[in-house]
């Protein structure tokens, strides 16, 4: 792959993790559900414990009912692409997320990191594979 198509994939990669952040956080979950693979696997933490999924839609239905009602701020720092070949890519993206729960007025605000892999299937990007670790989770 030349130099110039590299950089074209490289930001089409870039531009997939900013409609994720934008469409989370808006709640337009049928846009959201275009980002992904539809067997796509998501490993997100919970207080020690995960949560684990391994079909789009019912994450996509899980996380809709989840976020029902919070406000959420999401942000993508730094990303670290990586294309394995014409149609396969990996990246880590450094995160921070907010969280603001009207009804009681509880604010979480986590860092970590998104390790993910994307596939091109029909000219688009998609995300196969989702892991979020977090560094610290605080709750106020």
């Amino acid at each position: 792959m030349e130099a110039t198509e590299t950089l074209i994939e490289l930001e089409a990669l870039r531009a997939l993790k900013a409609r994720y952040f934008r469409c989370v956080d808006t709640k337009a979950w049928v846009d959201y559900a275009e980002l992904f693979e539809p067997d796509v696997t998501v490993e997100l933490p919970n207080d020690g414990e995960g949560y684990a999924w391994r079909d789009r839609e019912v994450f996509i239905a899980d996380t809709a009912q989840a976020l029902e009602g919070v406000i959420t701020v999401h942000h993508g720092h730094m990303p670290e692409l990586e294309l394995t070949s014409p149609t396969t890519a990996r990246g880590i993206w450094a995160m921070q997320d907010i969280l603001r729960y009207p009804e009681d007025a509880r604010r979480i605000t986590g860092y970590g990191h998104y390790h993910e892999t994307y596939v091109k299937r029909d000219g688009r990007w998609r995300i196969a594979t989702l892991k979020l670790t977090r560094l610290s989770l605080e709750i106020t």
